[in-house]
């Protein structure tokens, strides 16, 4: 009773030690705490797939009421601006080649009659395929709005309606907005990357400056070491979360539908397999330098291969299998799962096991390094 008494308060030093090293400098704290709030924040304005302002020109060689009326249906959708009427198409390829226009909308010269006639008229969408996200995206806006035009047509002229209509209804973001997809993802993405680097440069500061050989020499044994290591870490990793939290909740105002006590019991495991993997990275770093190095070496295909932007059945199969040792793809399910849909722990024990298991693998090895280097 009174060896683990004696382990627990020397953890507890150790931590209270790191935790002054790191946050004793006002510029550490700054960097630690305000960058997660700021590239919350950032990523919620800036990393969207919604389009708000949509430039197009169009090419109009019917000039007739029904290209007038569908025309008009862009122009007044709050979302296209037309920048050009073109009057010939040698004018297109120039106008996008410029990018002065995301879009070409070409109406035939036959546009009207063959609707009066009960045809179907043809209307051709020439789009800026260099980015192909915003273009398709664009295209889809254009769609809706020829759709809702038809429905306006055959009501004024005495059509049917066509015989099969979708009503589409989204589930657990009912407007589609990208923020509410993005945020909850970024709970776990900027938490891993201050959490990974603050674990694997604790070990080099040390060597650094050094005090790591004075630390060798003290009653610490390898465990308490690197426990005294990892719980700072992971007490910053809970705050710059709770940030996001925050910021996801209070700024841009969205519903959190699941229970707190299951999203952090997610993230305490997720931190655990940040830490072990941060100390398996202190343990081979020699200086600071060498520790952000490798970090960074890490955390850019984490993020790639979480699911974050790209869902991951769309990654090629190996690829997929890959990505079942990185902590951030669970990490990321957990929370989007917890924010929107409201699951239970009963439904995440398909992401909780592997964290644990990577948690446990990567702690032991790290654990197994510290001992052999302390030897």
């Amino acid at each position: 009773m009174n060896s683990v008494l004696g382990a627990l308060l020397r953890i507890l030093a150790l931590t209270r030690k790191e935790l002054l090293a790191v946050l004793k400098d006002p510029r550490s704290r700054m960097s630690l705490l305000i960058p997660p709030v700021v590239q919350a924040l950032i990523f919620g304005y800036a990393a969207t797939y919604d389009l708000n302002h949509v430039t197009y020109a169009a090419l109009d060689q019917d000039h007739s009421a029904a290209s007038r009326q569908l025309l008009a249906g862009l122009d007044g959708s709050g979302v296209f601006e037309r920048v050009a009427n073109l009057q010939r198409a040698s004018d297109v390829g120039s106008l996008i080649d410029a990018r002065q226009a995301l879009l070409i909308v070409q109406i035939d010269s036959q546009f009207e009659r063959h609707l009066l006639s009960g045809r179907g008229a043809d209307v051709q969408l020439i789009a800026d395929g260099r980015n192909s996200n915003t273009a398709g995206t664009a295209m889809g806006y254009v769609t809706s709005i020829v759709q809702q035009f038809n429905a306006d047509w055959g009501h004024d002229h005495g059509f049917s309606p066509p015989p099969v209509q979708i009503v589409a209804r989204a589930w657990y973001n009912p407007n589609l907005e990208t923020r509410w997809f993005m945020i909850p993802g970024m709970i776990g993405t900027l938490t891993l990357i201050q959490t990974l680097m603050l674990t694997a440069m604790s070990v080099a500061r040390e060597r650094e400056q050094g005090t790591f050989d004075q630390l060798l020499v003290t009653p610490f044994r390898p465990f308490e070491i690197m426990a005294g290591k990892a719980l700072p870490s992971m007490i910053v990793g809970t705050i710059q979360a709770t940030g996001v939290l925050l910021v996801a909740q209070l700024w841009f105002r969205i519903p959190f539908a699941g229970s707190y006590s299951t999203l952090y019991v997610g993230l305490l495991m997720f931190l655990l397999a940040a830490v072990g993997i941060g100390l398996l990275v202190s343990a081979v770093a020699a200086t600071m330098q060498q520790a952000m190095l490798y970090s960074m070496l890490l955390i850019m295909p984490f993020s790639l291969l979480s699911g974050l932007t790209t869902p991951l059945s769309s990654m090629p199969r190996a690829v997929q299998y890959l990505t079942t040792i990185n902590p951030l793809r669970y990490a990321i399910d957990i929370t989007r799962r917890v924010y929107l849909e409201g699951a239970g722990l009963d439904l995440l024990g398909s992401d909780l096991w592997p964290l644990a298991l990577l948690a446990a693998l990567t702690l032991t090895a790290a654990a197994w390094m510290f001992s052999n280097r302390m030897q």
